[in-house]
């Protein structure tokens, strides 16, 4: 979401590290292009306004005059204020007498549906009962969206026809009450803009449900309207949380930036993806990280250790840092990373130089070279893949034939192939001091 922003970002940043000392007006013309940067993200103006002036004020004070490498001091003062800016980041608040009754609102489109079936999903991998309450009797096939999630998460859905939305909310709570259930999140009707009636709906659910919270489901994408979006509902509901979705969207971004300083409310969670595991929790840190080109290795790790296998994926490191790894084990590899998520959010979680050579990729090349990777890998024979050695000529065009593509297609997957066993040996001996460096 935020690449373009991270790219000016780093501009500006290399040429201030170029710089032994700084100035006061390398500083100012730095803050300057940070401030237009900010603004064409769509960060609110008084929120770049206040940013840029605590970044220039922390700047040209000792900090930095006595830093031995003043540039780099800059950075870290602006990814300190960013994670400010960002706010703190605030737990889901699952306390007092069950059932816990978790209220999602916000406008049609949002997301907000699918939020409630990812939200399922993570509290029932907690060890909770969970209960979804289809209350929007108004947006067509919004029950029946709810429950295939249902039927897909193995969740109960609570639903009446002919009821108003507040109070099929309350008999939904009683109903989970008596059914033992810890959780029960309520999928409340949108409107496709903010109106009157739409807010009377909403409070009125809240007042007969006892909320402990009121979470704001907003699509990212709608850059400035979304913190008029939240200022509204605040001013109808008491919101608690808000869940910023379509992180992964190709967008300026500059809301999820904004949205905590204009409207006092902490940001709970984001939605990366479709998938009903594409939702994090929110920690401005890993955000800013992000936002400054420096990864999110944290949020790498995370996705590896719920998505993989521990000891399959120790058997398949041990493999590839020995060098000794076979085509067989680099199409396990290539399955491993599918585990992952979408190709364009790993590229943008990645480090320090390969985060850089990462978003020079266009991410639908990306995801088109993996398809034809494993289309080639696949047309081979097990003996095959166990030993590559075996692949002359014939071979070769007989693969790109069964793979749809062409015999250079194969031939420069071998070259790649081979060229990893390499690295990754030269790697072995060094010590792991080659990959230090792609990180750094």
């Amino acid at each position: 979401m935020f690449e373009s922003l991270t790219n000016r970002l780093e501009g500006i940043f290399k040429e201030l590290r170029r710089r032994g000392k700084l100035r006061e007006e390398d500083v100012d013309e730095a803050m300057k292009e940070v401030r237009r940067a900010l603004l064409e993200a769509d960060v609110h103006y008084t929120v770049a306004r206040d940013f840029v002036a605590r970044v220039r004020e922390r700047s040209i004070g000792h900090e930095v005059s006595r830093a031995l490498n003043p540039g780099q001091q800059v950075v870290k003062i602006v990814n300190e204020e960013l994670v400010e800016t960002l706010g703190e980041p605030e737990k889901l608040n699952l306390t007092g007498s069950k059932p816990w009754v978790v209220l999602l609102v916000g406008l049609q489109g949002s997301g907000k549906t699918t939020t409630a079936g990812k939200l399922a999903r993570l509290l029932r991998a907690r060890g909770e009962r969970v209960m979804l309450v289809a209350a929007d009797p108004y947006r067509p096939a919004a029950v029946d969206q709810l429950q295939a999630l249902g039927e897909r998460l193995d969740v109960p859905v609570f639903t009446e026809a002919g009821i108003a939305p507040p109070e099929l909310a309350e008999r939904a709570v009683e109903a989970a009450r008596r059914g033992g259930y810890s959780v029960v999140l309520i999928d409340t009707a949108g409107r496709s803009q903010l109106d009157d009636a739409l807010m009377e709906e909403v409070a009125a659910i809240e007042r007969r449900v006892d909320a402990v919270e009121t979470l704001l489901v907003v699509d990212a994408m709608t850059g400035q309207e979304a913190l008029n979006i939240a200022t509204g509902f605040r001013e109808a509901v008491s919101l608690t949380g808000l869940i910023l979705t379509k992180m992964d969207g190709d967008s300026r971004g500059g809301a999820a930036i904004s949205i905590r300083s204009v409207t006092g409310v902490p940001i709970k969670f984001l939605g990366t993806s479709e998938s009903l595991d594409g939702i994090e929790s929110f920690d401005p840190g890993r955000l800013s990280s992000r936002i400054l080109g420096m990864g999110d290795m944290i949020g790498l790790i995370e996705r590896a250790e719920s998505a993989l296998d521990q000891e399959e994926a120790q058997k398949q490191a041990e493999k590839l840092v020995s060098g000794d790894f076979t085509l067989e084990d680099f199409a396990d590899q290539l399955k491993t990373i599918r585990k992952l998520g979408p190709i364009g959010q790993l590229m943008d979680m990645m480090p320090g130089q390969l985060g850089k050579a990462a978003r020079g990729v266009d991410p639908q090349d990306a995801e088109r070279q993996m398809r034809m990777t494993e289309a080639i890998i696949h047309s081979m024979t097990r003996e095959e893949r166990r030993k590559p050695g075996l692949l002359n000529g014939s071979r070769r065009r007989r693969i790109a034939a069964g793979s749809g593509t062409q015999v250079q297609d194969v031939n420069r997957l071998m070259k790649q192939f081979r060229d990893m066993q390499k690295l990754f040996k030269q790697m072995n001996k060094s010590g792991g001091r080659g990959l230090s460096r792609l990180f750094g």
